[in-house]
């Protein structure tokens, strides 16, 4: 029997632009099956939380655009249940609003926050890490999150440093750090007490709510004014005609950076954010050429550590090419250096000011 106090919010309003062409405006990746599972990664996320969580306390967090989008792929999922922001403004906003709505509803809910866009394949070691975390915040004031071991010094990612105590599993967090350098990232796996910041939380509504109010004190003011009309027909205008106000600012700069319960559980399953095509690649490879594809059927020549992605099941014969990203969409097709997959953000831009809106 599932906890009728457990609540989950899946943050699925982001572009994924480093996942273009794929990722575009009108259909971001959260919404694609990236992996050729069958399901895009909003269903396989929606799926795995719903296995610990009761279906009807799951939110989804998401622009005003994507409303349909997740109503068509998520059928569980009432309208209702569908927080929409009428603004880009970050995490922070979002958070709070369905905070203070889960809060009206039910003053004892512990809620998860989560994105829409990372896989887990363990998916019963990701219920348990999810169990010992519920279980905690039910007891004491705390605001958690989950970090992953790191496996090499990745410079894209964020690290939380624990403060290095024995004994439970469960440790204060000393202080979150920015995306390092190569040299700082080595420096933290060799202090062993570093983990990636995943960016999953959670946390009771009544000590994430009073951690507003204490270290946001104007946003909570502004969202505050909403508890009477939270969970009612008169709750989306408020949103519409407030939200703009809101300051523009992540959870982790708005509270979790600032708040002193912060605490951090290693998790015990394998995480991948899929960011990039590169660590789609990574999560994909299975040959010993290191090439991975997805739907694509591959014939390839002297052609090694490649990502190839096909929107249908097609032929793509490749020889004498090295670490390319190489995707054959309806109406783009990118080749691309592998190891220059963060300018796609920027080439992104550039597509769209020479071309508009149509490639993007």
């Amino acid at each position: 029997m599932k906890n009728k106090n457990y609540y989950a919010v899946i943050m699925a309003g982001g572009i994924g632009s480093r996942f273009w062409p794929v990722s575009t405006t009108n259909l971001p990746k959260q919404f694609h099956d990236m992996l050729g599972t069958g399901q895009t990664l909003l269903q396989k996320t929606f799926s795995r939380i719903a296995k610990a969580i009761p279906a009807e306390n799951i939110y989804i967090l998401t622009n005003e655009r994507y409303l349909d989008l997740t109503l068509e792929q998520l059928p569980d999922i009432t309208k209702d249940r569908v927080v929409l922001e009428p603004a880009m403004r970050n995490t922070a906003p979002c958070i709070l609003v369905a905070a203070l709505k889960i809060k009206k509803e039910n003053p004892n809910a512990l809620m998860l926050v989560a994105p829409s866009d990372h896989w887990i394949e363990e998916e019963e070691a990701f219920a348990t890490d999810l169990q010992q975390c519920f279980d905690a915040c039910q007891r004491e004031d705390m605001l958690m999150t989950l970090g992953i071991e790191p496996t090499f010094p990745n410079t894209g990612y964020g690290y939380i440093e624990a403060e290095p105590t024995s004994g439970s599993p469960i440790k204060k967090v000393a202080q979150f750090r920015e995306k390092p350098d190569y040299e700082t990232a080595k420096q933290f796996i060799a202090e062993g007490n570093f983990l990636w910041n995943a960016g999953i939380f959670i946390w009771s509504v009544q000590s994430i709510t009073t951690s507003f109010e204490k270290n946001m004190p104007v946003m909570h003011a502004l969202f505050s004014e909403g508890n009477p009309v939270y969970n009612t027909d008169r709750e989306a205008m408020f949103i519409s005609e407030n939200y703009e106000k809101a300051s523009n600012i992540s959870i982790d700069y708005g509270i979790m950076e600032k708040a002193s319960n912060v605490f951090v559980k290693k998790a015990s399953f394998d995480w991948n954010d899929l960011g990039t095509w590169g660590a789609l690649h990574d999560k994909m490879t299975n040959d010993s050429a290191e090439n991975a594809s997805v739907r694509a059927i591959p014939y390839l020549t002297d052609a090694t550590g490649n990502m190839i992605y096909s929107d249908t099941k097609k032929l793509i014969v490749i020889d004498g090419i090295n670490d390319y990203i190489i995707v054959d969409k309806e109406n783009v097709l990118l080749l691309f250096p592998k190891k220059k997959e963060q300018d796609i953000k920027q080439l992104l831009n550039e597509v769209g000011s020479k071309f508009g809106k149509k490639y993007t």
